[in-house]
């Protein structure tokens, strides 16, 4: 097999499938759990060789019984960040990917993983240096001790292990996640049922709706997978777009896409307030101590390994999520 994919019926894992197919790529083993089957859908499209479940694929590793391929893309993980289960996320996210690492450097395969901008708490930096990670929560630190693992290895490895910290992706096939999809997601289905918007009222020192986040279209965080496949280079790379915007810009994005679809005119951000399309709810005391208010990723490293191509920014993006999810709903 070439092409080991983990998560592949997930959000990044079904694009990255894409993606390879897009390029004649259809010698991919697809590892997954599909416990809820509706996550079939993100598979069904697209051209794998094999599947196997997460759990059976882990067995065969440590067994050493599968053929070496050139590659795996390790996307597969809990991205549950209210997720409680400390001893299961650890389980699933460090200890899964850390088995991963060993039969990659003992059989010289290039692993290139997702980690996560959530190793960096609330920040107020984002950039790839141990001071600058502190994470929020259980999924934030399993991704973190993994990264450190790396780390570790990255001196002496001769087979390239690349880490990818996400920012806040968003865009097609991300249906599954139910509350961990992506607030652009939840905008589109919100303003469809409600013919509304529901932002969080000023917190953090922020105005109504003006938290920011670095929010990067998923086609991106695919390209930097692929970018890195053609040219390993060892080492972790924040994969945002270097532009925090506000959720205020995510909502009317969202809220022009579907006007802009219904033949109507855009709206500014007053007007579509005004107009209540827009909404303000009070900022939820659960979240208090645990909300990335402000996200944007140093771009310095990933610029400095050679990754040059621009990135969507939010009115694009969501236009172009919008234009997906209408044809696909």
């Amino acid at each position: 097999m070439k092409i080991i994919v983990t998560g592949a019926a997930g959000f990044i894992g079904a694009n990255m499938l894409r993606a390879l197919n897009e390029r004649g790529e259809t010698e991919i083993l697809a590892v997954d759990n599909l416990a809820r089957s509706e996550k079939f859908r993100n598979l069904a499209e697209f051209e794998i060789a094999d599947y196997l479940d997460k759990t059976e694929f882990l067995e065969r590793v440590r067994r050493r019984e599968l053929p070496r391929p050139d590659v795996i893309f390790h996307e597969g993980a809990c991205s549950d960040t209210m997720e409680s289960d400390g001893r299961y996320m650890m389980e699933n996210n460090f200890r899964y990917s850390s088995e991963l690492l060993d039969w990659c450097q003992n059989s010289g395969i290039v692993l290139i993983y997702a980690s996560s901008a959530a190793v960096y708490g609330v920040g107020p930096v984002f950039t790839e240096a141990r001071n600058a990670e502190r994470p929020l929560n259980i999924y934030g630190y399993s991704k973190l001790l993994f990264d450190h693992v790396v780390r570790r290895h990255l001196a002496s490895s001769k087979t390239p292990i690349v880490g990818l910290r996400y920012f806040n992706v968003y865009g097609p096939r991300e249906n599954h996640k139910g509350r961990m999809a992506s607030v652009a997601f939840h905008h589109f289905q919100q303003f469809r049922s409600e013919a509304k918007v529901k932002l969080f009222e000023g917190s953090h020192g922020f105005e109504n709706g003006e938290q920011r986040r670095d929010f990067i279209h998923v086609d991106d965080a695919v390209k930097v997978n692929m970018y890195f496949w053609n040219r390993p280079t060892s080492g972790i790379y924040n994969v945002g777009t270097g532009r925090a915007q506000s959720f205020n810009d995510v909502a009317l994005a969202m809220v022009n896409a579907l006007r802009e679809a219904n033949g109507q005119p855009a709206l500014s951000l007053r007007q579509a307030v005004t107009q209540g399309s827009i909404e303000y709810i009070a900022f939820p005391s659960a979240l208090r101590g645990k909300y990335q208010a402000y996200t944007q990723a140093d771009m310095t490293q990933l610029r400095a390994a050679g990754f040059d191509d621009s990135m969507f920014n939010v009115e694009q993006g969501v236009a172009a999520y919008v234009r997906w999810l209408l044809k696909n709903s």
